[in-house]
């Protein structure tokens, strides 16, 4: 039976949970604040990218040990 990876998957989710708090920013500050607002857009989209990557890391670990 393939091991998944969970520390990828808590990493993915600590990056999905800062992206919400990012995006909620960037609304909150969306006409106040467009300046602060697209800083908390660009954040969030990195924080998207590593929670992609971790997802995809622990899925290839997985495919890699049920390969063997």
């Amino acid at each position: 039976m393939p091991q998944i990876d969970v520390n990828q998957l808590n990493q993915a989710k600590a990056n999905v949970t800062l992206t919400q708090t990012l995006l909620s920013q960037a609304i909150e500050k969306a006409n106040s604040d467009p300046t602060l607002a697209q800083e908390a857009m660009k954040q969030a989209s990195n924080e998207i990218s590593s929670a992609l990557s971790a997802v995809t890391q622990a899925q290839n670990t997985v495919k890699a040990s049920s390969s063997e």
